[in-house]
C-alpha cells in the first residue's frame, strides 16, 4: 500500500502520497469484521475512483475520524523519536552562527533538511491532535 520505501510524503499544505495514506488509514482503522467484508467485496478496486478524487489537504487531515487521527499522531511521534535530536536543538544550531559555520556544507544542508522535516511533522501533530 505504501510503495517500496514504506513511507508517506508530506508537504506543507497537503499529503503528496494521499492515495497511499488514505488507503492505509482506511484499512488500519477498520475492525477485523470490516476488513474481512471489505476484502470479500473486492473493495480495493471499488474505491479507486473515490480515492483519486479525494485530497488530503491539511484541512482534511484535521477532520479525520478520531481513530485515524490517533494513528497518525502516534506514528508522527515515533518518527520524531527516530531522529537524534529534537526540533529545538536544530533551531538552536541554526540560530547559533558560530556553531553553524563550523559545520561542513554537507552538514549544514542536512541540518536544513532535518529541520524542515521536523517542522512538517510538528505541523501534522497540531493538525491531528
Amino acid at each position: 500500500m505504501v510503495g517500496e520505501e514504506g513511507a508517506f510524503v508530506l508537504g506543507w499544505d497537503e499529503v503528496l502520497t494521499e492515495e497511499e495514506l488514505s488507503m492505509t488509514l482506511k484499512v488500519l482503522c477498520m475492525s477485523e469484521e470490516e476488513f474481512k467484508e471489505y476484502k470479500e467485496q473486492d473493495g480495493w478496486e471499488d474505491d479507486s475512483e473515490e480515492e483519486e478524487n479525494s485530497t488530503l489537504s491539511n484541512e482534511a487531515l484535521s477532520r479525520l475520524k478520531t481513530p485515524c487521527k490517533k494513528l497518525l499522531y502516534d506514528s508522527v511521534l515515533l518518527t520524531l523519536e527516530s531522529y537524534g535530536s529534537d526540533l529545538k536543538a536544530e533551531q538552536d544550531l541554526l540560530n547559533n552562527k558560530e556553531a553553524y559555520e563550523k559545520l561542513s556544507r554537507r552538514e549544514q544542508q542536512a541540518l536544513h533538511v532535518r529541520y524542515g522535516q521536523k517542522r512538517i511533522l510538528h505541523q501534522l501533530l497540531e493538525l491531528v491532535h
